[in-house]
């Protein structure tokens, strides 16, 4: 072969990587996806922001095993728990994570919007540093009270506390529990005095002896309690009533107007995962989302089936950074260090 000749095909060659690189370029097929066109062709890592054996770690293993056999017969999907920082342990740990697919978060896609604004320095930009992929559920906080409480309704107990003025106080031990009930506070102009709790359990015996007059649950944690007479919820955070509890009345309702504050799960990656790769993991989620086993197994733990996709899923997200800062704003809340 003479010299030329072998230039010639060293050329054709590398013209012909190019152009192929190109074309995958043109077609919106980036590198990571092109390694990797069989996705998922190892494990996924689905980070929980909260201990094992936690409401969070329930959902997020519940969502985790039931989305796998969308991914493919042989998908290996994984739960790694990292707690701490009201989510933001985990929330930084995968917005700091390769962006290939193989790490995402299913966790209340409300929370990174809200730490925005409940933090000084999350450490994250939901905008830029996330993708939400779809949601499967929502949930509004509770007002609740001890099962021994003389308090029947939230009117009841609006009056119980207005008598007690400074004294009266109430727990939280989440930031949707934190916006709920200093609005209620706001709202009322009461100068009730929040106690926080690290875990709801933590709170249980002080509410039982009256330490504080009401509690901020979240539903999964106060229903079960409420149905064995252990605790009574009073009312919910939403607007609308909870489609799998419709029996009880709304803070909106029950005197304490324009409070809809909720939170919804989903599932979210880090910016910058190929848009085939967040397009499977989205379908598949939704997928999940969609089986009326899910929605029967939400229903249980009294939380409302809510389906969007990813588009809506990411204006959602971004309206809800925006409404957490008025929140926190009205509310007065004390942003955190």
């Amino acid at each position: 072969m003479t010299t030329d000749h072998r230039a010639f095909v060293h050329l054709s060659r590398r013209s012909f990587v190019a152009k192929g690189g190109a074309a995958a370029a043109a077609i919106g097929i980036g590198p990571a996806f092109a390694q990797d066109a069989k996705f998922p062709s190892r494990e996924i890592k689905v980070i929980c922001a909260f201990p094992p054996g936690s409401g969070a770690d329930v959902f997020a293993r519940y969502f985790a095993e039931n989305m796998r056999p969308f991914l493919g017969g042989n998908a290996t999907v994984i739960v790694e728990n990292r707690p701490g920082a009201s989510g933001n342990i985990a929330i930084n740990h995968v917005a700091r994570a390769k962006p290939d697919g193989y790490t995402v978060l299913i966790h209340a896609i409300s929370a990174i919007a809200s730490n925005v604004s409940l933090f000084k320095n999350p450490g994250y930009d939901p905008e830029k540093d996330f993708d939400a992929l779809g949601s499967v559920s929502r949930l509004p906080f509770t007002v609740a009270v001890a099962g021994s409480s003389p308090h029947k309704t939230l009117q009841e107990l609006i009056a119980a506390i207005t008598a007690k003025g400074d004294k009266a106080s109430y727990g939280t031990t989440a930031p949707t529990g934190q916006v709920a009930g200093a609005l209620m506070k706001s709202i009322l102009k009461l100068p009730i005095v929040e106690v926080p709790y690290r875990t709801a359990a933590d709170s249980v015996n002080d509410l039982e002896s009256g330490a504080v007059d009401y509690m901020m649950y979240d539903p999964i944690f106060a229903m079960p309690f409420h149905r064995s007479g252990k605790l009574r919820v009073l009312a919910v955070s939403s607007r609308e009533r909870m489609q799998s509890q419709p029996d009880i009345p709304t803070m909106h309702e029950s005197g304490v107007p324009d409070v809809d504050v909720t939170g919804w799960w989903g599932l979210a990656v880090p910016k910058g995962v190929p848009e085939p790769v967040r397009g499977q993991l989205s379908k598949a989620f939704l997928q999940m989302a969609n089986l009326a086993s899910t929605k029967e197994w939400l229903a249980k733990f009294s939380t409302d089936s809510f389906v969007i996709g990813a588009e809506e899923a990411q204006q959602l997200m971004l309206k809800d950074v925006k409404d957490w800062a008025d929140y926190v704003r009205i509310a007065n809340i004390e942003v955190k260090g």
